[in-house]
């Protein structure tokens, strides 16, 4: 098939294109704007744009199919050609839907924990040797790209995101993809400009449910109050299958874990809370898709975690620098605690940038509070071009210590000032935990144990 992708850029977008191109396919895209990984990633494959913008001109009638990412406006010059030509334009989620329509589809969904359920499943069917496709929102050791699509994969295992799916298709992605088995990790408020109050929040979720078949599987999180209660209330005991989980009994051995499930007990080299309970709903998947709970543990013991998910980008035998995707309330919580229960004999420096929408909403910042409370030294990052880029009102110091409820933290608006700020901070053994959904002005968070000396590049 020839097909062209609007906003070939984005995370998943590229990596849809990278694997289309795998499949045989022609492929062509676009977009105003393209950084790294996407870039080169997109370059290598011979797959980058020529010039970034928009053009019509480009968009002909021998295109089969156009995928549009949500970077994409309704306006954009090309989708408007493309509905003139009247051909077919899809959401990204709806082409994967399309193409898995034979397929058992096993959809991650969740407010947090999504990205790592999805890659230990990933990770432990592949260490089976089993066959299935997969669309995951981050790199995972092992395999070369965030999407995989074939014709002979009996499975499709899909990170399922609330968020709207594109310009053209304005509902949750986890509504696109029709799961017959689907996972509710957890259950808090996010997305505040889709989204603007908590309960049209947890209606999508609570609507995930309600449209799930009748013989659909729900893998939920009893732990979670706000997850119980939402299967209680939307799902139907003589119809759907039900199969709890809870955090599984755990045993600190010096730097890794010794885990209990069912009765067989294994090492993984993982930590904190809110992964062992990540792993209990993996297990939940896999036992359902016929492995046995010593098997599971065994490959579980290989598992190094998705990118930038308390990922260890730096460690000597005095600091450490850890890199962790979280940026909503609920994951900056469980990632402080998780990071003080294992490093309680070294100085923790905790800085989260506030990059998102939600984050950097006013209204929204009040959910973030004593996230930091269990840190010492901590920092929160507002980058004065995110804020002009996203059109956001500046935030002032006062706001943050109000909405934190924490007059310890430090906040600063430049790169600059991160630098100098973290370097003031900086002891002889250090834990930095670098929390963010952004890059923290292009800082190089491996170098970050030079602070203070001339070997730091600022």
């Amino acid at each position: 098939m020839r097909i062209h992708l609007i906003a070939i850029g984005g995370s998943a977008m590229h990596n849809l294109a990278l694997a289309l191109h795998q499949m045989g396919h022609i492929v062509t895209g676009s977009d105003d704007e393209i950084f790294e990984p996407s870039k080169s990633r997109l370059e290598s494959a011979g797959l980058l744009p020529s010039e970034s913008g928009w053009f019509p001109e480009k968009i002909t009638s021998d295109i089969e199919v156009i995928i549009v990412g949500m970077h994409a406006r309704e306006d954009n010059p090309e989708l408007l050609k493309a509905n003139e030509l009247r051909i077919k334009t899809v959401s990204y989620p709806q082409f994967i839907y399309e193409h898995s329509r034979n397929k058992h589809r096993i959809v991650i969904c969740g407010s947090h924990g999504k990205t790592t359920i999805t890659s230990m499943i990933m990770h432990v069917m592949r260490a089976a040797g089993r066959k299935f496709d997969y669309l995951v929102g981050a790199q995972v050791e092992g395999f070369d790209t965030m999407v995989r699509l074939s014709d002979d994969a009996p499975t499709l295992i899909v990170e399922g995101d609330e968020y709207l799916a594109a310009p053209i298709q304005r509902v949750p992605k986890f509504l696109v993809y029709q799961p017959h088995m689907v996972v509710i990790s957890g259950i808090s408020w996010d997305h505040i400009n889709v989204f603007p109050t908590e309960e049209q929040y947890v209606d999508q979720f609570a609507l995930l449910l309600k449209r799930l078949d009748k013989a659909g599987m729900v893998i939920y999180n009893e732990d979670d109050v706000a997850v119980r209660s939402l299967v209680k209330k939307n799902t139907q005991a003589e119809s759907h299958y039900l199969y709890p989980y809870s955090t599984p009994a755990v045993r600190k051995r010096d730097f890794s874990f010794e885990v209990k499930i069912e009765n067989q007990k294994g090492v993984v080299p993982f930590f904190g809370k809110h992964n062992f309970s990540n792993m209990a709903a993996a297990w939940q998947v896999m036992k359902l898709l016929a492995m046995n709970p010593k098997t599971f543990l065994h490959h579980m013991s290989s598992f190094r975690g998705a990118a930038f998910r308390l990922q260890k980008i730096y460690e000597d035998d005095k600091n450490v620098v850890i890199k962790d995707f979280a940026h909503s309330p609920s994951k900056v919580k469980a990632s402080v605690a998780a990071v003080a229960e294992v490093y309680d004999k070294k100085q923790i420096i905790a800085c989260l940038e506030l990059h998102t929408f939600s984050s950097l909403n006013k209204e929204f910042l009040k959910q973030y509070k004593k996230t930091l409370k269990a840190i010492r030294k901590k920092v929160v990052f507002v980058n004065e071009h995110t804020i002009r880029m996203k059109n956001m009102l500046p935030i002032t110091r006062e706001e943050i210590i109000q909405a934190f409820e924490d007059k310890d933290i430090q906040f600063v608006t430049t790169r600059e000032e991160l630098i100098r700020v973290l370097g003031v901070m900086h002891g002889l053994k250090n834990v930095f935990l670098m929390m963010s959904s952004g890059n923290f002005g292009g800082l190089d968070l491996a170098q970050l144990p030079q602070l203070g000396t001339s070997g730091f590049k600022s």
